[in-house]
């Protein structure tokens, strides 16, 4: 078993389990390092009714996890996954022989899982570890975001998220109480049962406000309105995506929980419950990326109006555009945060600033082309005045001087 490691994969992350040699030569080989974003799974395996689940042959062994990206699925290729009884997990058991570098395929699994109820512990565990990642991403992208906050705005989100902080309370001691006893029991999990509603609230707050900026946007007619419209925007939206963040962090956390909770009360009911919170979790995210996506629209089609209005408007289409860019950066930022379209959302983003900064240069030029017109116009038509002014005066001269010849 030295040379041998098992592949557990829930479609989200995989786990790797065996001889912690052995694990850590594997994920070397597929350019898995081992690094913050790959933790150890012992503390999450020997972890109270964790064991009890998911066996002592997992426990004992070394294991690291790792949240798979586009990359690194198709660096396991070589290693093709088979379909486990329980959905959405797929399994694998490599080994290593003598001199020969190239892991390969065992037909016949070895002791460490083999149950589906085994299969379905660790997957549970997959998916608290994949929550706490995305808790920890969100963290830093929340610090990261305060900073660029300036006084007023970030005094108005604090007294949006204040709303949130009786259930950042709550979850924080259940989690104290989780890691120092191994379980969440039942008094630990009524503390936090019914902290969803207000999460769901704050969430449907800023989903609705960014609603409102959108429709906003799409009802101003007037390119000053739109400027205004589009600076209102770059200021708010930033400050309820950080609401956003927020409130899946906390949804993560109860998540956490809710799976220790389960796990507990009624281990027969683990796996299902697993899939029915990653359903729950999709859905929050397409009801974001729903009112996010159509909040860009509204600031393309700005910079459009803005592009057709520059010649007029030479000061505030450019304000439209930089306003647009701005928000569109961050909504981009926030999706790549939460993995919304993860990949191709991020090229989308790229094309769209670089499509809007074209279609701004071309504008200008048209607009630097038409100012120049104008000014050869003027040109023309001052002289034109003046050589109009010129042979008026000299046919009034003539005039009065065959009128004053008539009087003599």
């Amino acid at each position: 078993m030295d040379n041998e490691v098992e592949l557990i994969s829930d479609g989200d992350g995989l786990a790797v389990i065996g001889n912690p040699t052995a694990v850590e030569r594997f994920m070397a080989s597929v350019g898995l390092s081992s690094n913050a974003g790959s933790p150890c799974l012992g503390a999450a395996l020997s972890a109270g009714a964790s064991v009890a689940q998911t066996g002592s042959e997992i426990a004992a062994n070394s294991g690291r996890w790792v949240k798979l990206t586009k990359e690194s699925a198709q660096r396991l290729n070589d290693y093709p996954l088979t379909p486990a009884k329980t959905r959405g997990v797929s399994h694998a058991m490599l080994g290593q022989r003598g001199s020969i570098k190239k892991w390969l395929q065992i037909e016949t699994p070895g002791a460490m899982v083999r149950s589906p109820a085994l299969l379905a512990g660790a997957a549970g565990i997959m998916a608290q570890l994949a929550m706490q990642q995305q808790m920890n991403e969100i963290t830093d992208y929340l610090a990261t975001i305060d900073e660029k906050l300036d006084a007023v705005l970030r005094a108005q989100t604090n007294q949006v998220l204040a709303r949130l902080d009786g259930v950042d309370l709550a979850v924080r001691e259940a989690m104290s109480v989780r890691e120092a006893v191994g379980r969440v029991s039942e008094v630990t999990w009524s503390k936090v049962q019914n902290s969803a509603q207000t999460i769901h609230e704050t969430q449907g707050y800023a989903l609705r406000q960014l609603g409102d900026l959108a429709n906003k946007i799409e009802e101003s007619n007037k390119i000053a309105d739109l400027a205004e419209k589009a600076q209102e925007a770059e200021a708010e939206v930033q400050k309820w995506l950080v609401v956003l963040a927020r409130c899946f962090e906390l949804h993560d956390a109860v998540g956490v929980l809710e799976l220790d909770r389960v796990l507990d009360a009624s281990p027969d009911e683990l796996d299902r419950h697993r899939l029915g919170l990653r359903s729950a979790r999709l859905d929050r995210l397409e009801l974001i990326s729903e009112r996010t996506e159509h909040l860009l629209g509204r600031m393309n089609a700005a910079v459009g109006m803005a592009n057709s209005k520059v010649l007029f408007n030479p000061k505030q289409s450019p304000a439209v555009v930089r306003s647009s860019n701005h928000v569109a950066a961050g909504v981009h930022e926030f999706h790549e945060l939460l993995g919304i379209e993860s990949g191709r959302e991020s090229s989308e983003a790229r094309r769209w600033r670089e499509a809007a900064a074209e279609r701004w240069d071309e504008a200008r030029a048209t607009g630097a082309e038409g100012l120049d017109d104008v000014k050869r116009f003027g040109s023309e038509a001052r002289n034109q005045a003046r050589s109009v002014r010129g042979k008026l005066s000299d046919r009034i001269a003539e005039r009065r001087l065959r009128q004053r010849e008539d009087d003599e």
